[in-house]
């Protein structure tokens, strides 16, 4: 199952994993955000153990969205090493996920 990123545990679960994370800002409202939501569960069982994947409700955590300058959702960002490296926005097909974490996994 997806992680839940907070502004508590943010640093230790995100900044300092030594893997790629994928996060989903999201809220209970959105419905392109209950849309990707089984699609991030999925890739969570995929790539469990090689991938860090979560998701962080910007309604609960307004300063994790803040600090990344998240102004619309659903909004995926991967992070490597501490720094953002990629980013999606708003409901994508699950190749287009696959693409990228494959592409910042090596």
């Amino acid at each position: 199952m997806a992680k839940a990123f907070t502004d508590t545990n943010f640093q230790n679960e995100v900044l300092s994993s030594d893997k790629l994370t994928v996060i989903d800002f999201w809220a209970e409202w959105c419905g392109p955000c209950r849309a990707i939501g089984p699609v991030i569960e999925e890739l969570s069982k995929e790539y469990e153990g090689k991938v860090n994947i979560g998701k962080v409700n910007v309604d609960e955590n307004p300063q994790l969205s803040m600090n990344y300058g998240i102004t619309s959702i659903p909004a995926i960002l991967f992070i490597k090493d501490g720094q953002v490296v990629d980013k999606l926005v708003g409901a994508q097909p699950k190749s287009n996920f696959v693409k990228k974490i494959e592409s910042h996994m090596s």
